[in-house]
């Protein structure tokens, strides 16, 4: 990316001239690197599925039965994206870039912005149900970003297609309450001023749609992560959201980095990740605890900020009395929410342990009873 931004315009499309006729046109090494390592992979694929860089593209739209589906599959998705793209749409309007939203297939399923429909370069990518997945179109951002899983910047001639060669384009996978890639967002330019900064801007605003979509999920309680000395409530926050019983719903991308029990697409519970019971994350709501310290059971701490909506918050207000209404320091808390489990258990400590997420030596030295059941 160095090189993107000391040479001049002239000068970098000449490298990526270079660069094209060496691999495309005669099978080498490119002579001097492109601006990523993907983008030769990319065109190495496309050439070994059969596809020349003067063929013609179709930018065709996917048959109406599936581009039924395809909409139906994706409505939260564009639900929680909308709001997003329109003030991103606003914020590059005098760039002469434009937003797309594709699926995780690279099917257009929302665009916002500026769009010149009056030439055809422009609305040819930016329909709802156009195919601009790489065996479609061949190398560019959507593609790219959903193969690599990554943010991506390209630009020009780096596109596989000469008849795409017009286009610059930002990518950012995203990736749904599952951890797995729901979708990308592209902006795109023809014929513009090359911006890879948009880059950060696309992987920004990626992050707030996938909040967005977690938020959208059915949940109790909501945990907003950051690590000490981080303030609690951004955008770069972690952010997980639990049922009643502390089960994992949904977690974004942030949070799987912090946590690696969130990274596995298994059912995981929230006491796998803490190392307290989950209890004490409800209690933090109805008691109005400002952050609170989380340890994780790799030694790391955590700043969390459990938050819960309106109807969470009256549900949970049914259990309150089993700890009493007044400011009980948190020790006298977990202690009275570790007792209540035992004796749901009937004393079998180590089934208390189990529905705790926490081990039986734990239940024992909380509760200061050395005796073994």
């Amino acid at each position: 990316m160095q090189q993107v931004l000391t040479r001049s315009p002239e000068q970098r499309l000449q490298q990526i001239d270079r660069a094209r006729r060496a691999v495309l046109d005669e099978s080498q090494p490119p002579h001097e690197a492109l601006s990523a390592s993907w983008i030769e992979r990319s065109w190495r694929r496309c050439l070994s599925s059969g596809l020349r860089p003067e063929q013609e593209v179709g930018f065709d739209v996917v048959p109406p039965q599936l581009q039924r589906h395809t909409e139906e599959a994706n409505h939260s998705l564009v639900q929680a994206a909308r709001p997003v793209l329109e003030k991103l749409g606003r914020a590059i309007v005098d760039t002469r870039y434009f937003v797309i939203l594709t699926n995780a297939q690279g099917v257009v399923v929302d665009v916002s912005g500026a769009i010149d429909r009056s030439d055809h370069r422009a609305d040819a990518i930016a329909r709802i149900g156009v195919d601009l997945s790489e065996r479609s179109i061949g190398t560019s951002a959507i593609g790219a970003a959903l193969g690599e899983l990554r943010p991506v910047w390209l630009h020009r001639g780096e596109h596989f297609f000469s008849a795409t060669s017009f286009y610059s384009c930002a990518g950012a996978p995203l990736f749904g309450p599952d951890g797995r890639c729901a979708g990308m967002l592209d902006l795109t330019g023809i014929e513009a001023v090359e911006r890879p900064e948009l880059k950060h801007l696309a992987a920004q605003s990626a992050c707030r749609i996938e909040n967005a979509l977690l938020l959208s999920q059915p949940h109790r309680l909501l945990v907003r992560l950051n690590w000490p000395g981080h303030p609690l409530g951004f955008d770069a926050d972690g952010m997980v959201c639990l049922d009643d019983d502390g089960w994992v719903v949904g977690a974004n991308q942030i949070a799987r980095q912090m946590a690696s029990q969130l990274a596995t697409p298994a059912r995981v519970h929230i006491g796998d990740v803490f190392g307290l019971p989950y209890q004490i994350l409800f209690d933090a709501v109805l008691r109005q605890e400002p952050t609170m310290e989380v340890p994780l059971w790799s030694g790391l701490r955590l700043n969390a900020l459990p938050m819960a909506p309106a109807d969470a918050v009256n549900h949970m207000e049914a259990g309150v009395d089993i700890l009493g209404n007044g400011n009980r320091p948190l020790k006298d808390v977990e202690t009275a929410l570790i007792r209540k489990a035992v004796d749901d258990a009937r004393g079998n400590v180590a089934r208390a342990a189990r529905l705790l997420g926490i081990s039986r030596a734990t239940v024992y030295r909380k509760l200061g009873n050395g005796k073994r059941h």
